[in-house]
């Protein structure tokens, strides 16, 4: 286990707060075929305030493995359900598994800057999103903020067959930012929890005054 020198910090209990963002569509070069060059892909951007420092928030996406709660029943009916995810993602062209009932996403890293960002691109989809939705890849941006939380901005980008955009691309937006939210909420809880647990620890160090 990486062992992090890291300062007391004291956070107020507060409600999460999210924020949703749907980016312009963008040329995607991963979609396969001929097609590939003409295809478009959007891009969605949900943010959460994680109350850690962001080294904290770092790990709770780097040791992040499951969601041990049962997406609500919404969810369930709309969306693949995650199981656990499953390899490494510590260094550029690392590959991870993510399992989810019925299939599964292999995605590759291609891009980290440490306690900052953290790129991906889908190189294989064995999963059924949305009636034929192609997921391309995603990542997740790091911001310390001054009272000592940390935005996390989770990127999804893909490619929908649904015509017209102007009706699908809303409904595929929310769709996506709740399944953001799902994602980031375990996240959170993760680094929260080892934050939690750190703190825990230290202060019952041997030769350490009590508090």
């Amino acid at each position: 286990m990486e062992c992090i020198r890291r300062r007391r910090t004291t956070h107020q209990p507060m409600k999460p707060t999210t924020t949703e963002t749907t980016a312009p569509a963008t040329v995607c070069p991963e979609v396969s075929g001929s097609a590939a060059a003409t295809q478009q892909s959007t891009s969605i951007v949900t943010r959460t305030k994680f109350a850690v420092l962001p080294e904290q928030a770092w790990n709770g996406l780097m040791f992040y493995e499951k969601i041990s709660e049962r997406p609500p029943l919404h969810l369930r009916l709309l969306l693949p359900l995650p199981i656990r995810t499953e390899g490494r993602k510590a260094e550029v062209g690392d590959e991870t598994r993510c399992l989810y009932e019925g299939g599964h996403l292999l995605k590759r890293v291609t891009q980290i800057d440490r306690g900052r960002h953290y790129e991906f691109e889908v190189v294989e989809q064995n999963l059924t999103v949305g009636g034929g939705i192609r997921l391309a890849g995603g990542s997740y941006t790091l911001s310390e903020l001054p009272d000592g939380r940390t935005e996390v901005a989770l990127n999804t980008r893909y490619v929908s067959p649904r015509r017209p955009r102007w009706l699908w691309k809303p409904v595929e937006a929310a769709l996506c930012h709740m399944f953001h939210r799902q994602i980031l909420g375990a996240m959170r809880r993760n680094a929260e929890s080892r934050d939690r647990f750190v703190i825990g620890w230290t202060d019952r160090r041997p030769g350490r005054p009590a508090s």
